[in-house]
């Protein structure tokens, strides 16, 4: 299903993640003609290759790279990763370049509450072509697009819409991820996007203040 709407993207010398869905061989061989890199997830849909991954890295010693950061929502995250060419001979998947482990702690400021997630992954970038930190921004970049995607659904249920003629589908969706790019640059740290769109709802004003429409608004615009 993925390749025929590849067919028209200029994918020579990009990396093109996908979730554990699309992590299948024809895909990947397909990429590697395209001169394009694939940089997959690996979970029980491919369960030798999970197997041998997991296996490889059962006993990590020192991650090869880690970053810290501090997220919205007063979270702390740490990244880890492990990478190894060691089993490119013996996978049974197409043009392995490495496979890595990518381990991601995070920890709520205020409660304490932990929460540590492990993810096995394939590419075909060897480790000339892509250090292990080039490939945590690329698996973190993937994700980046995920949680868009899943703000998008969760708060117009996108993946039910009945729009799928045309140009309605693109329009439709553009419009959807503005009115998100709008209603984020007003969030407040403890607030959600489904609060304030619950909120504009019995308050519509509150949409003209927000689109700079009405004169308190823009006038509070051009004081700041």
């Amino acid at each position: 299903m993925a390749i025929p709407l590849l067919e028209a993207c200029e994918l020579a010398g990009k990396d093109v993640t996908a979730d554990a869905l699309l992590t299948q061989r024809t895909l990947a061989s397909y990429l590697v003609a395209r001169q394009a890199h694939y940089h997959f997830t690996v979970k029980a849909n491919q369960p030798r290759l999970q197997r041998d991954i997991a296996l490889w890295f059962e006993h990590r010693q020192a991650p090869d790279f880690v970053a810290v950061a501090a997220l919205d929502h007063g979270r702390i995250e740490t990244r880890r990763i492990w990478c190894s060419s060691a089993l490119n001979a013996y996978l049974d998947f197409p043009h392995v370049g490495q496979v890595f482990l990518i381990e991601r702690e995070a920890v709520d400021k205020k409660t304490g509450k932990h929460r540590c997630e492990i993810a096995l992954g394939v590419t075909s970038r060897t480790p000339q072509q892509a250090s292990p930190q080039r490939l945590l921004a690329v698996n973190r970049g993937h994700w980046a697009i995920e949680s868009v995607h899943h703000i998008i659904d969760w708060n117009y249920d996108e993946d039910r819409s009945r729009i799928r003629t045309g140009f309605g589908p693109e329009n439709i969706t553009r419009l959807r991820r503005f009115a998100v790019g709008i209603l984020k640059s007003f969030q407040k740290p403890a607030q959600s996007l489904a609060t304030m769109m619950r909120k504009l709802c019995f308050r519509t004003r509150l949409v003209f203040d927000y689109l700079r429409m009405t004169q308190n608004s823009a006038t509070r615009s051009r004081a700041q």
